[in-house]
């Protein structure tokens, strides 16, 4: 399939029709007069507001703790996709922007919510037109024998059309040292297909940093089709006490002023043990932190009020095998 070019983004959803054609052209495909589509175009902000991509980009700041270079660029793409869509309504044709990606960094780290975040706001720009996102492994593209690679490959892309196919561990879909490997298989059919079909999905490649060097290093016909490396940094001591605090808001839960203390000393210890995730790992020390506080609290022989219901305290959290003298 020829590449393709066109004069405007596709209407947002939400977005008056009158905008639209003005930024296509009339029925007939002849584009409009430019001082006609300049009528209708708007500036960046009123865009913002009007495709409701402001309130996704503020959601991203009040959900995501840290991973401020990750922000500046997700709002990077967003000014260009939106500049874009306000040069197609003054008549400035131009080829539409590839949006592949890349998302690297540690366990835990985002990458999985803002690949959703970005998600949305193609879709609320027009760029894809459901703005759901499809997550896989190598597991639900590569198959076991002859023939079974295909098929399950061009499922998951068939699912993913109209948003985004979220891969994880994508290095894993290329293993050079089995010759038997079917992975490859799987990777020429994505590279035809975000090459071929990027006007209905965009493919977002996640992992650790050094792999998916390796695996960009071994395949340069997916590096050459991924425009945007976002690279996730770890999270601080400080910033995962607060993605605690704002997971133990949603589930109405606070930590005593004790359990405050020892929770930053996990936090510490827990970054020493192996296979530490970050926010996920804060997400499970909460979750078993509950689970403590539950059986303590299911043990009393009287009404319980509003605060013990609320509360994890220390001997919650000290209770964990991070504590443990051994582990000391």
């Amino acid at each position: 399939m020829a590449e393709q070019t066109f004069s405007v983004v596709p209407r947002a959803p939400g977005e008056p029709r009158a905008a639209s054609r003005a930024a296509r052209g009339d029925d007939r495909g002849t584009p409009l007069a430019v001082s006609e589509a300049a009528d209708i175009a708007a500036d960046p902000q009123t865009v913002a507001r009007r495709t409701g991509l402001d309130t996704v980009l503020e959601g991203l700041d009040r959900e995501l703790v840290g991973l401020a270079p990750v922000k500046t660029r997700i709002r990077e793409i967003a000014a260009l996709l939106v500049v874009d869509r306000l040069r197609a309504e003054h008549g400035l044709s131009s080829e539409r922007p590839s949006l592949h990606m890349s998302f690297t960094g540690n366990p835990g780290t985002g990458k999985t919510t803002v690949a959703r975040r970005m998600a949305e706001i193609l879709h609320r720009l027009g760029y894809i037109e459901r703005g759901h996102l499809v997550a896989v492994t190598r597991e639900d593209l590569v198959g076991q024998y002859v023939g079974h690679t295909a098929p399950k490959t061009r499922d998951a892309l068939k699912k993913a059309y109209g948003g985004v196919l979220f891969i994880d561990e994508a290095y894993y879909l290329h293993r050079p040292e089995n010759e038997r490997d079917y992975g490859q298989e799987a990777i020429e059919i994505l590279l035809q297909a975000m090459e071929n079909e990027r006007d209905k999905l965009v493919v977002i490649l996640a992992g650790y940093k050094d792999r998916m060097d390796e695996f960009f290093g071994s395949n340069p016909g997916m590096q050459s089709r991924v425009a945007h490396h976002i690279d996730f940094p770890d999270f601080t001591d400080e910033e995962l006490m607060r993605i605690g605090d704002l997971m133990l808001e949603q589930r109405a839960y606070r930590l005593s002023p004790e359990a405050r203390r020892v929770f930053r000393d996990y936090i510490e210890r827990r970054r020493r043990r192996p296979r530490f995730a970050h926010g996920r790992s804060i997400r499970n020390a909460i979750d078993r932190a509950r689970l403590r506080q539950a059986s303590r609290l299911y043990e009393s022989d009287r009404a319980l009020g509003r605060d013990e219901l609320i509360t994890i305290e220390a001997e919650d959290l000290l209770k964990s095998s991070v504590f443990a003298e051994a582990d000391d």
